[in-house]
């Protein structure tokens, strides 16, 4: 790795200005995809920022009229342990329990995995199911975009230049939510996903009134399939459709054609354990 300069802010907006100070610098929180990145050559910054010396920029809250809203640079650990995600957002806490292993899950921030863009992993899915939207903080301002608007394609995102992640908001549930994450690797658990999928049923007075199925690490971006007012004849249709319209990519895990099997298997297994808790 050749020189470079560690720039250390203390707020947002300090932060924001060095960002936008041309093109060679790059932001780094736990480090854990951007230090590789350096190693092999890929990136070249001349100047780091930072993230972890920032005030404030970890926390988790829950607001009933807001939702929850996790701070950019709360670790992947701190979102799985946080007893206000567990509470009201569980499958978000099983989904980040499931990264990679205890050691990455210390390090790696939920802004930078999601700024990553990379498409085999585990909490993209799960959030656009739950129909989160990150805030994107610039010298210009703040503006908010949906999650699922934001992740484009391969390592592709909605970030302009000059602006980071500063916060993920998840909207509050009308009703009552059950949910589950279930992830697929071809090795070992630690390995980044073939497939994780997302299953949702959301209830009102204890009638299941929609239904979501979201599906990650497969495409080039996570594929949501909903449906209202579900029944549990349709649950395995829905698996079918997920199948059928997710854009999977050939690699060492599995074949196209494969990966669809996959889906179609894990999407019903997914939608059918939901299913069961949401008549208990």
């Amino acid at each position: 790795m050749r020189n470079f300069d560690l720039l250390e802010p203390k707020t947002v907006q300090e932060a924001c200005q060095l960002l936008g100070d041309g093109d060679d610098v790059r932001l780094i929180g736990g480090g854990t995809a951007l230090l590789i990145l350096m190693k092999q050559g890929l990136v070249r910054p001349r100047r780091l920022i930072n993230l972890k010396k920032l005030e404030g920029t970890n926390a988790i809250t829950y607001d009933p009229r807001s939702g929850l809203r996790i701070e950019a640079v709360a670790t992947i650990h701190e979102v799985e342990s946080s007893a206000v995600v567990r509470e009201h957002f569980p499958v978000l806490a099983e989904a980040c329990h499931q990264v990679a292993n205890i050691r990455i899950r210390h390090l790696a921030t939920i802004g930078g995995n999601l700024a990553h863009g990379d498409h085999q992993s585990d909490p993209p899915g799960v959030l656009v199911a739950l129909d989160a939207s990150l805030e994107l903080s610039s010298s210009n301002g703040i503006r908010t975009v949906r999650l699922a608007d934001f992740l484009v394609g391969l390592y592709e995102t909605g970030l302009a230049p000059g602006e980071m992640v500063t916060a993920v908001s998840v909207p509050p549930v009308r009703g009552r939510l059950v949910g589950t994450y279930v992830k697929f690797t071809t090795g070992s658990s630690e390995e980044r996903p073939c497939a994780g999928v997302t299953a949702l049923i959301r209830l009102e007075q204890d009638k299941p009134v929609e239904a979501r199925l979201a599906i990650g690490a497969v495409g080039p971006r996570p594929l949501l399939v909903g449906e209202m007012n579900p029944s549990q004849e349709g649950l395995a249709s829905m698996a079918d459709r997920a199948a059928l319209d997710v854009d999977p990519i050939a690699d060492l895990r599995g074949s196209e054609q494969y990966k669809r099997h996959l889906v179609g298997v894990l999407g019903r297994r997914a939608l059918v354990d939901v299913w069961a808790e949401a008549a208990q």
